[in-house]
């Protein structure tokens, strides 16, 4: 019995994890007459209300976009333009490490369509964004964290 509440409970996990990021925020519509509440800007349905795109959802899981805040995965404050597998703090896999790779436009959009085939060893387990429109969302948002 213990044994099934544990893989329900992992099978939940999962189910949960892989929606990360792909869940489309639904639009409420204004009620009445009320004007529209202007302080801050209006979130898009392919951007939240910070401003990262909804596919980015998925990178909030495991990475932070504060400078020097590691989590799962290392921050990814100010990645655009520097050498793979150098975040201070983070302990990343040999593969990653070893890899030569910059972290450019090209190279980004590699890795986010598919960190394993790009780097066989790499610890990050995340499968993939097939959608190259997001993955350009992704990257642009990348290049505005400092």
């Amino acid at each position: 019995m213990r044994m099934v509440v544990k893989s329900a409970c992992a099978a939940g996990l999962a189910l949960a994890l892989s929606a990360c990021g792909s869940a489309k925020q639904e639009e409420t519509p204004a009620s009445g007459n009320a004007p529209a509440d202007t302080s801050a800007p209006a979130a898009t349905p392919s951007t939240a209300a910070d401003g990262a795109p909804l596919a980015f959802g998925i990178c909030k899981s495991c990475h932070s976009v504060d400078k020097g805040k590691n989590m799962i995965g290392p921050s990814l404050a100010g990645i655009v333009g520097t050498k793979a597998g150098d975040v201070a703090g983070f302990s990343f896999s040999p593969a990653l490490k070893g890899s030569g790779l910059t972290w450019d436009d090209a190279t980004l959009d590699k890795w986010l369509e598919n960190p394993m085939k790009l780097v066989p060893g790499t610890r990050m387990t995340y499968s993939g964004q097939t959608d190259p429109a997001k993955r350009k969302a992704i990257i642009e948002y990348l290049k505005t964290l400092k």
